[in-house]
């Protein structure tokens, strides 16, 4: 069935820049691909709205293969990171593919989703990156690599510089203040007055331990 999807994917595409994740965009796909459209609707029933979450989740895979080819260890942390955003935004290939995505997930009906997306995509990075923080860290990771990717991708849409110059600028300016957030964390946990409790707090809290797990847990 993926791949089915896949196919009904790759035919809506081209629609999607003048038509978005829309009904129209969805029944163009059926009849370019040539399946049946009960086939289609039983593996989309939310027609062009699945699509657009396979599509990021295709973004979201092809930046975790990239990322297993890179030379990681070469790079200093903060690189890692920006490295892994910047191919996020590059395999998307299609700006207004994106544009279009950010359109469909910022209506009412589907913004959870889409701020789901998000942290699935920051997630990934983090895993590919070997992040193995189980306590209030993993969360606190995820949530701010989010806000950067978020403002990354909003800017990278408007950006019209060579080679997305100014797009990678404002990257390293977002990672460089994740970086004076994470040294605050470790000032606090370094204070006498409330570093133990920090350190508490963090303990409790647990990440997400799989299915049925979500959002995580406060140890009882």
């Amino acid at each position: 069935m993926a791949d089915v999807k896949d196919k009904l994917l790759d035919a809506a595409l081209p629609h999607v820049p003048f038509d978005g994740w829309s009904e129209a965009a969805f029944e163009a796909a059926m009849e370019d691909s040539g399946l049946e459209p009960a086939l289609a609707r039983g593996i989309c029933p939310r027609g062009a709205a699945d699509l657009a979450v396979a599509y990021h989740k295709r973004g979201d895979a092809l930046m975790c293969e990239a990322l297993e080819k890179a030379d990681l260890e070469a790079m200093r942390f903060r690189d890692r990171i920006a490295h892994a955003v910047r191919l996020r935004l590059e395999v998307a290939q299609d700006k207004e593919l994106v544009r279009r995505g950010m359109t469909h997930f910022a209506l009412p009906a589907y913004a959870p989703e889409g701020a789901r997306l998000i942290w699935e995509t920051c997630d990934a990075i983090w895993n590919a990156l070997g992040d193995s923080s189980r306590d209030l860290n993993w969360y606190t990771k995820r949530a701010t690599l989010s806000g950067v990717y978020s403002s990354t991708v909003l800017f990278w849409l408007g950006d019209d510089s060579e080679g997305h110059a100014d797009t990678w600028a404002f990257l390293d300016r977002r990672i460089e203040n994740v970086m004076q957030f994470e040294k605050v964390k470790a000032g606090v946990r370094k204070n006498k007055l409330f570093g133990g409790v920090f350190d508490k707090v963090s303990e409790a809290v647990r990440a997400p331990g799989g299915s049925g797990d979500m959002p995580g847990h406060v140890k009882r």
